[in-house]
């Protein structure tokens, strides 16, 4: 999904931001520094009175005395999310991107009966569609980072910094798969926002998400972050290699590419807006894999993916049932995930697996679930020899795989 909010019918010096990245990335979360005046409990204050001195022969009536009692002004505050803001908030981005469409004019209309009303027509159309996203800086001499969806595609990006400046900006990579990219903008000197250590998150720990909400700029909103590790599975998008922390900070389109950060002010992650129907939970991208793909995309412009060639289903109570009344086989006893196919001429093909197998283990580790199974290999890499471990016909074997890249389309 595009943050798209009108339709009308893109490196530079990368070895500052993975120097700082590298830095930023060993920060580790410890406790919430929350920043906040005292606001001392006040004590309601009565008027006074005067008495003048008694008369010796008869006591004379206390008079009341005319001053005033001074004002009590209310106590001032500060927001620990308002210094963030103050003070994160100048390294986030607002980024507009230009895209043209073509879209061909159905057969039909290219019929004579059609062209005797409405002459001839072209086989193609195309439309100018115009769409709006966040971004936040990460080196002084304009690395950002924001989502895929918000710059696939596009013909022309402007970046607008929080000081109103617009430049051009320069797409130097995107990665589809994890909906991460990179922009370059011909600058110095320009305000960063540090990272965080997304693997040390905590569910219960602040959450404030910084952007562009349909086009409201400069927009913030805060919660906490309900939960991580949600798999692109539980969150109904599969095509994506990533898992996902959960907020309850608001997160709508225009949000997506902008930072969610903790309370010291650094950024967890990167809000992402591609979840249909979310009410009340928003989700984002963990800083450290946005961080570990960004900087592929400004070494080698793309991202190579880890793949084997297994078509897997995972043995649940359900799915045992279904498989045992289509296919025959007897797995109710089993652990695992079975492979269902194996792709021709594959890593997996070549290394001997089969369909049937149930996969037991990938690198050591126990595995049940298809999205561990997808770390592990992500986690592996191109070309890096992964011991997997698969039952077949009741005996336990070894089989050694070499993860190539994801071949395009």
């Amino acid at each position: 999904m595009r943050d798209h909010v009108t339709s009308t019918d893109s490196s530079h010096h990368p070895a500052r931001w993975v120097s700082r990245t590298g830095q930023s990335l060993l920060l580790m979360l410890a406790g919430a520094g929350l920043a906040t005046a005292g606001t001392g409990a006040l004590q309601a204050m009565q008027p006074s009175f005067l008495e003048e001195p008694q008369a010796q022969s008869q006591p004379e009536e206390a008079a009341p005395s005319t001053a005033i009692a001074p004002r009590i002004n209310a106590p001032s505050t500060s927001s620990f999310v308002a210094d963030i803001v103050q003070e994160a908030g100048q390294a986030v981005v607002r980024i507009d991107a230009s895209r043209t469409v073509t879209s061909s004019v159905p057969e039909a209309f290219q019929n004579p009966f059609f062209q005797e009303f409405f002459g001839n027509m072209p086989e193609s159309q195309q439309r100018v569609e115009q769409g709006i996203g966040s971004g936040f800086i990460v080196s002084e001499d304009g690395t950002i980072f924001t989502n895929a969806h918000v710059v696939d595609g596009a013909d022309t990006v402007q970046v607008t910094l929080k000081d109103g400046r617009v430049v051009d900006g320069t797409v130097v990579g995107t990665d589809p798969l994890t909906d991460v990219a990179v922009i370059d903008i011909d600058a110095d000197n320009l305000p960063t926002v540090p990272l965080s250590d997304s693997n040390q998150l905590q569910p219960g720990e602040w959450a404030i998400a910084i952007g562009n909400p349909l086009g409201l700029d400069n927009t913030v909103t805060v919660g906490i972050v309900s939960a991580t590790g949600r798999t692109s599975g539980q969150i109904g998008v599969a095509d994506k290699r990533v898992d996902f922390i959960q907020t309850d900070a608001a997160i709508n389109p225009g949000n997506s590419g902008g930072p969610l950060l903790n309370e010291r002010g650094e950024v967890i992650g990167m809000n992402t807006a591609i979840i249909q129907n979310a009410q009340g939970i928003g989700f984002a991208i963990p800083i450290n894999d946005v961080g570990r793909i960004a900087e592929q995309l400004v070494t080698n412009g793309e991202v190579a993916h880890p793949y084997v060639g297994i078509r897997m289903v995972e043995l649940t109570a359900q799915n045992k049932e279904a498989i045992a009344a289509q296919t025959g086989l007897d797995v109710a006893n089993e652990e695992g995930i079975l492979i269902a196919d194996v792709v021709g001429n594959s890593p997996a093909a070549r290394a001997g697996l089969k369909q049937g197998d149930i996969l037991v283990s990938v690198g050591g580790q126990p595995v049940t679930e298809a999205a561990e199974v997808q770390n592990l290999v992500e986690a592996a890499g191109v070309g890096q020899n992964l011991s997997l471990q698969v039952r077949r016909n009741g005996r336990v074997e070894t089989v050694t795989v070499q993860p190539e890249a994801l071949p395009n389309g």
